[in-house]
């Protein structure tokens, strides 16, 4: 029977402590002397907690029994556990007479060390949870700061099939769940184990056959609370999932409100959020109920358990076989009462475990998905371009299904123009982003000066490109910071000259704050030109030797086009460019266009050449004529 008692307490403590905890303070990274430290003060605090404890049996026999107090006259005389001995002479000496001043001193002396005692378990106590504090919030911003840094390193194909509600879910509320859940229940994890070795270790000592009682009723409690905190953890997980969903509704809500409101279209969306909603609280309401259930059941276990003890504990006293004396009986249940507040804290912190483990495997999935556009074993360091870029033979498809490139070869010459035209869906914005390797190609090679861009260092690859995009992609911060986005050692006089050459510097003075004026949400206090204008001087400022341009002016008014085409040309000078177009009027002077068709290139030459084939883009440029 001890075996299969001690598997189920080895069990239970390592589902709860080691496999749970341990894999969450893989976290804790530059904590391990204050985990160190809490464990110690930790110890001091039950230690102190057991001395206190067992002053009850020696006060009891003081004030009720008319006996000399001898040092074997009991298993659980706390001078068997007692730090200092010297103390518990001096107790033995003033009572052993059986004088009542004797008694009185003794008295005074036991009440001295109870303070002394109690004043001990609640500083140590307070010293372990103050080491633990910057622990806690040090596990979090950890966490955070690894979820960001993962986010920042995934390929953008990974963001294509997830919503970017349910990433911020993970980011922001699991990580909360994570903190609520299992990083404040840490202070239970690394007291209550020794409160109950101790205490457990002095119970055996005391009564065997007791205490493997109660040992036996415990790990009854303990698989009846460990059945229940797995059905928590499946709501909790489910709960997390539809929270997601929902904060995914509210940012498609806020990014479509336009057209939302243009299509009247409000009561669908009310609609279709509440229905989610709704989902959300009945799930939210099954957890907090089952939650709730873990403090009202322990606390009726753990009576239950109690009167089992009185019973079969009374039986041994009132045998006069035991060693077991009434006192001794009496400290005995002292001791056990001390096991009922761990146990609750357990059954607490179990299931708040159970419901933070939930979104510790949510959170997992974000960091331990797997990198698929990432650095070579030895990749090649180069930082300038000299001669062309090539694409050879090269196929490519998002998802098993259609391609959308389709065995296409071109090159582009260093200081070269070439444009890429075609009607939508052909392939042109997938082109240029196989470039930077924001997708990796299947089929075929793209080469810079003969080097597969695989083996180029992707920070040096990245570096070697400047990129000016249809949406002007603007972060809500200053005019300065947005320029200025991933180059260092730039001074304001470069600033200054990269505006103008944009365009951009006469309305950036009109601000209120110049270059220090807050762009707003996506640049949203800007006009699209405005917008557009300072990408371009972005890319001015970053000086880069490739160049591409994926339909920059097509979203503006004619004003505002006929200004960032003049920041476009100085832009273009001098550089090798890849520019998608849909106003075919804006390449003319390419040095040669590609025209796409359904992943393949079905035409290439000068604007000339290609309108005296009087096809495919003669069509396309009087299509846009008329």
């Amino acid at each position: 029977m001890g075996s299969s008692l001690s598997y189920i307490l080895i069990y239970i403590c390592l589902t709860i402590l080691v496999k749970k905890y341990l894999h969450i303070l893989q976290y804790a990274e530059g904590f391990r002397s204050k985990i160190i430290l809490n464990i110690f003060f930790n110890l001091l605090s039950s230690l102190s907690s057991l001395f206190l404890l067992l002053l009850l049996n020696p006060f009891l026999k003081l004030l009720f029994l008319d006996e000399r107090i001898s040092p074997q006259s009991d298993p659980m005389d706390a001078s068997t556990f007692f730090p200092v001995n010297s103390f518990i002479d001096y107790f033995k000496l003033l009572v052993g007479d059986g004088s009542m001043t004797g008694k009185g001193k003794a008295l005074v002396f036991l009440c001295v060390m109870i303070m002394l005692f109690s004043f001990g378990r609640s500083f140590f106590q307070y010293l372990a949870l103050y080491i633990m504090i910057p622990v806690r919030q040090g596990v979090v911003r950890n966490l955070r700061n690894r979820i960001y840094d993962k986010i920042m390193t995934l390929p953008i194909s990974y963001f294509s099939d997830k919503k970017k509600g349910d990433i911020i879910t993970r980011s922001t509320s699991d990580v909360g769940e994570i903190e609520v859940g299992i990083l404040n229940t840490i202070e239970v994890t690394t007291r209550d184990p020794f409160m109950i070795a101790i205490f457990v270790t002095t119970l055996l000592l005391h009564s065997v056959k007791l205490t493997l009682f109660v040992i036996l009723m415990l790990g009854i409690v303990g698989l009846l609370i460990g059945n229940i905190g797995k059905t928590l953890k499946k709501s909790s997980n489910e709960g997390q999932e539809r929270l997601g969903v929902l904060m995914s509704i509210i940012e498609e809500s806020l990014n479509g409100l336009k057209i939302i409101k243009g299509f009247v279209a409000e009561h669908i969306m009310k609609f279709r959020f509440r229905s989610i909603n709704q989902r959300y609280n009945e799930t939210i309401i099954g957890i907090n109920r089952t939650r709730e259930l873990a403090s009202p059941l322990t606390e009726f276990l753990a009576v239950s358990v109690l009167a089992a003890v009185l019973w079969y504990g009374g039986r041994l006293v009132l045998s006069h076989n035991e060693t077991l004396t009434a006192a001794g009986f009496i400290t005995y249940i002292a001791l056990f009462s001390q096991l009922i507040q761990p146990a609750k804290n357990f059954s607490k912190a179990y299931y708040l475990i159970q419901k933070g483990f939930a979104s510790v495997e949510r959170v997992e999935e974000i960091l331990h998905a797997d990198n698929i556009i990432k650095d070579v074993k030895n990749p090649i360091s180069k930082t300038s371009f000299e001669t062309n870029i090539s694409f050879r033979n090269v196929s490519f498809q998002y998802n098993k299904g259609r391609k959308i490139l389709d065995n296409i070869s071109f090159e582009v010459v260093k200081g070269k123009t070439i444009a890429i035209v075609g009607q939508s869906g052909a392939g042109k914005s997938t082109v240029v982003d196989l470039l930077p390797r924001f997708y990796d190609i299947e089929h075929g090679e793209i080469l810079i000066d003969g080097i597969n861009i695989k083996n180029i260092l992707l920070h040096d690859l990245r570096s070697m490109i400047g990129i000016v995009t249809q949406e002007a992609i603007l972060f809500n911060d200053t005019l300065k910071n947005n320029i200025t986005l991933g180059i260092d050692n730039i001074n304001d006089a470069q600033i200054i000259q990269a505006c103008k050459m944009a365009n951009a510097h006469d309305f950036i003075m009109q601000k209120s704050n110049g270059y220090n004026t807050n762009v707003g949400d996506k640049g949203h206090q800007l006009s699209g030109g405005e917008r557009q204008r300072i990408t371009i001087a972005r890319a001015l400022l970053k000086n880069p030797q490739i160049l591409i341009l994926d339909e920059a002016t097509s979203a503006l008014d004619a004003e505002s086009e006929k200004l960032v085409q003049e920041a476009l040309y100085k832009l273009l000078e001098g550089r090798t460019s890849l520019v998608i177009a849909h106003r075919l009027a804006t390449i003319q002077h390419a040095d040669e266009i590609l025209v796409m068709h359904e992943g393949n290139i079905i035409e290439r030459g000068t604007h000339q050449s290609l309108m005296s084939l009087g096809q495919h883009y003669a069509k396309l440029v009087a299509l846009q004529s008329l």
